[in-house]
């Protein structure tokens, strides 16, 4: 059964403690779903069921997908479910929502991602008590997010072992990233992410404020500018892995309207762009980045499709090192890959990101128009997830 998606939207990411971090995760991805729907032309009740993802959700309250679906006026008796797949939970709720409808459960499906990096709490352990001496907080942030469970230490860490794996040098990192910065100013400037965002109300002491923009990148940057960084994760001399040419800590959120060729047909919309198939792999959690390499050859041999059949790749770039071992190791054309920037210049807000890029694809395929795109993410622990589309050009 074919599955298409009929309505798309994000909001603008914001900074870590920036312009969205008075907002919790579940309001910012009820903004995001409410307007999907309404570019969707579907009405709250024709929903059959809401999938989110979202990674930090300590202290958020019970299931943050259904606090957005509420917030975003979806009816009480249409249920929601949270997704936890780290860096791929906004795709991996989008393929859950296809399947759904693939199964005939459902034949319309808001899917999606939400997080809120800036309002991810501090935790202790005190159920026991502590008998004596001081008691640490852990960021639940870093913990949750950040830090690989297997081996202890940082995503960033990960990159420096591909970086050494891959013989990618400080230099093709920092090229690479101040690419990424410039394509995302001259998007922004152009007006090209207008079409994909809602705009976000936020309350100051001034009043409410509206954001309409990614606040994120950072316009001028130039790779003079990212070498005076110093490694953020390796203190032995050999570190090439900077805060420059890795993703930010941001807020956002992201959703899509997914729907049954049965309920397009009834609500004579024109979709979007068609879900033609999906995979998954993984990889050593020492290497996480790598696991787009697999996810997105699984997904293009299930599509039946070649590398040079894609018309646009929207990959994540959690760090310039894995972005370009994926980009080399699978013979991508560059100019085929996030063709207005990626995640190092518009931010990282984990949970969103894989719905995320795959709005911004849509989008993009759109205004170029290309007809076949794929979306895709490395995921902490050692995974990738990939999703393809096509448009009816």
């Amino acid at each position: 059964m074919d599955v298409y998606i009929i309505g798309a939207a994000r909001t603008p990411i914001g900074s870590l403690n920036g312009q969205l971090s008075g907002l919790p995760a579940h309001e910012l991805g009820g903004i995001a779903i409410k307007e999907a729907l309404r570019r969707a032309g579907v009405k709250s009740d024709q929903v059959s069921e809401v999938i989110m993802g979202q990674i930090l959700t300590a202290g958020c309250g019970q299931n943050p997908a259904r606090q957005a679906a509420m917030k975003a006026g979806i009816p009480k008796e249409v249920t929601s479910m949270l997704v936890n797949m780290l860096c791929g939970s906004g795709l991996k709720a989008v393929v859950l929502g296809a399947q759904s409808i693939q199964c005939g459960s459902a034949s319309v499906v808001i899917a999606g991602g939400q997080e809120s990096m800036s309002q991810a709490p501090h935790c202790v352990q005190m159920r026991a008590g502590v008998k004596f001496g001081d008691t640490p907080l852990v960021d639940t942030m870093m913990k949750d997010g950040l830090v690989d469970a297997f081996h202890g230490y940082s995503m960033g860490t990960t990159a420096e072992n591909v970086a050494k794996q891959y013989s990618i040098t400080r230099a093709d990192q920092d090229h690479f990233s101040a690419l990424s910065q410039q394509h995302t100013e001259a998007a922004q400037k152009a007006g090209r992410f207008k079409a994909e965002i809602v705009p976000v109300t936020v309350p100051s002491r001034k009043g409410s404020v509206s954001v309409d923009s990614d606040e994120f990148p950072r316009h001028g940057t130039t790779v003079e500018t990212l070498s005076k960084l110093k490694p953020a994760f390796a203190s032995d001399g050999t570190g090439t892995v900077t805060a420059g040419n890795s993703s930010g800590m941001n807020d956002g959120a992201a959703a899509v309207v997914l729907a049954s060729k049965d309920k397009v047909q009834e609500l004579q919309c024109t979709p979007l762009a068609r879900v033609v198939s999906w995979a998954q792999a993984g990889v050593d959690p020492s290497v996480m980045g790598l696991g787009p390499i697999p996810a997105i050859q699984k997904a293009l041999s299930n599509a039946g499709w070649k590398v040079e059949d894609v018309d646009l790749f929207e990959l994540n770039e959690a760090f310039a090192a894995q972005s370009l071992a994926v980009i080399n190791e699978l013979k991508l054309d560059k100019a085929k890959v996030n063709v207005n920037g990626g995640a190092i210049a518009l931010g990282h807000p984990i949970g969103a990101s894989g719905c995320r890029v795959l709005v911004t694809l849509l989008h993009a395929l759109a205004s170029t128009g290309g007809k076949k795109g794929v979306a895709a993410l490395c995921v902490g622990g050692g995974m990738g997830i990939a999703v393809c589309v096509e448009r009816d050009v």
